[in-house]
């Protein structure tokens, strides 16, 4: 077998056959879990996106050429209540309470939002200003509640 590569057909002198069995068992579960540490992230990346931008001015490139009837509207919250503002005009504060299965009630925010939204057809953007004490969960429902009465654009700032 000059210059050629033995094929171990002849059993003899030691030599091992080349057609021996791989073990896929450990390559397998390697698999297995990397699919479902993929999957898992994957999942929980598009669960926790919220849209909000940081409070201050806008910047030049988010300013519409033409002008819109808008308001600067503020929500000042805290553990105990909610305060809007529309520009210089401050509205009766709305309680926060909870319903008896212990969700947060935010029906009076909603309206008062939506006669906003009457008024003022264009506003798409409210700054939430929050207290330390406020609970996220709290917070994540005031920002649903904004979005889902058409402002979309939420930014979240500390009350100062």
């Amino acid at each position: 077998m000059a210059g050629g590569m033995d094929l171990g057909t002849g059993g003899k002198g030691g030599k091992k056959p080349l057609d021996t069995a791989i073990n896929l068992v450990p390559f397998i579960d390697l698999m297995a879990v990397t699919i479902s540490f993929l999957i898992m992230t994957a999942v929980w990346t598009q669960i926790g996106r919220l849209q909000v931008s940081q409070a201050g001015g806008p910047s030049a490139e988010d300013t519409p050429p033409e002008q819109t009837k808008t308001v600067q509207l503020t929500l000042a919250i805290t553990p105990e209540q909610l305060v809007l503002t529309a520009d210089q005009s401050s509205f009766e504060p709305i309680p926060l309470s909870r319903d008896e299965k212990g969700r947060l009630d935010l029906a009076k925010l909603t309206e008062r939002l939506k006669q906003i939204k009457e008024q003022f057809p264009d506003q798409s953007a409210i700054t939430l200003q929050t207290d330390d004490k406020v609970r996220y969960d709290v917070l994540v429902r005031i920002i649903d509640e904004c979005l889902g009465n058409q402002l979309p654009q939420v930014s979240v700032m500390a009350a100062g």
